[in-house]
């Protein structure tokens, strides 16, 4: 069944046009908010959470937005199965990576740590063109091995290496000759361990993931941030800024409390473009 929706819908669809799929796009924000909604109840729970100060319209309408923009990270994620290196040049960009040159320079590693906000597959797909490190993406397995096979070889057709987060420990204890840069989203709900740090995000108690930080702080890698912006439909550039060059002599939760506030600011410019849909606040402090 995977083989059959991937070759008769999805790999079609991946070909045709922008102008045409931005059509497919705006039929499915309409069903997904009005006809057919989509965790529609996970949205305005989470959105109300996070906003306790705006009214039900305000909430509604950041909503709206929301389902617009998901609907075209689905589609733009589905052109990624058939774009080109030229379509990716022009749809992304990097607007500073001469701040990675000098740790490239050093022999130094770079983990770079952002959340889903705007679109965070065309920056896998596009980075590793743009950057002078060797760029590694830590992902989770999908369940579906079809898919995950072919997930995996589209994100990496430019470069990108992908790490599935059972493999992570390994990696990290590689000996490479080419100074890499591995991807971290952190703004996931992290699993039912206890290695969590917690803190005060979008007004909520909220467990983060200790990742970043635990392997920043082992071998001393220094963290950036990556905030993803929307110039318009379909275009996207990465602005970096350095969190800590220095991991090592940081605090216990220092980083994660960095990277999660840098995260919840850009949230708070343009609530619309973060994943609502996902049940971030699942866990609390008892389990």
């Amino acid at each position: 069944m995977s083989r059959v929706l991937f070759y008769l819908i999805i790999k079609p669809l991946s070909l045709l046009p922008y102008t045409v799929v931005y059509g497919i796009s705006n039929v499915l924000s309409f069903l997904f908010f009005h006809i057919i909604p989509y965790r529609k109840k996970v949205v305005i729970e989470n959105l109300e959470n996070s906003f306790p100060k705006k009214n039900k319209n305000e909430i509604n309408s950041i909503a709206r937005k929301f389902y617009n923009h998901l609907s075209d990270i689905i589609i733009e994620s589905i052109k990624l199965f058939s774009i080109s290196q030229k379509q990716i040049n022009l749809r992304f960009s990097v607007q500073n990576p001469e701040i990675l040159q000098t740790y490239f320079n050093e022999g130094r590693d770079v983990i770079l740590v952002g959340g889903h906000y705007n679109n965070w597959e065309i920056l896998a797909v596009g980075i590793n063109q743009i950057v002078p490190h060797d760029c590694v993406g830590i992902y989770t397995k999908l369940s579906d091995p079809f898919f995950d096979d072919k997930m995996k070889s589209s994100r990496s057709k430019f470069g990108l290496r992908m790490i599935n987060t059972k493999e992570v420990t390994g990696y990290f204890k590689e000996k490479t000759e080419t100074p890499r840069m591995t991807i971290f989203g952190a703004d996931q709900s992290p699993t039912y361990s206890k290695n969590v740090h917690w803190t005060d995000f979008l007004n909520q108690d909220t467990a983060v993931a200790l990742g970043t930080e635990r392997f920043a702080k082992k071998y001393n890698i220094p963290v950036v941030f990556c905030s993803i912006i929307k110039l318009k439909r379909g275009i996207y550039t990465a602005e970096l800024s350095v969190l800590t060059d220095t991991p090592q002599n940081t605090k216990d939760g220092e980083i994660t409390e960095l990277h999660t506030s840098t995260l919840e600011k850009q949230i708070n410019t343009q609530p619309e473009f973060w994943l609502w849909t996902h049940k971030r606040w699942k866990r609390n402090r008892d389990n």
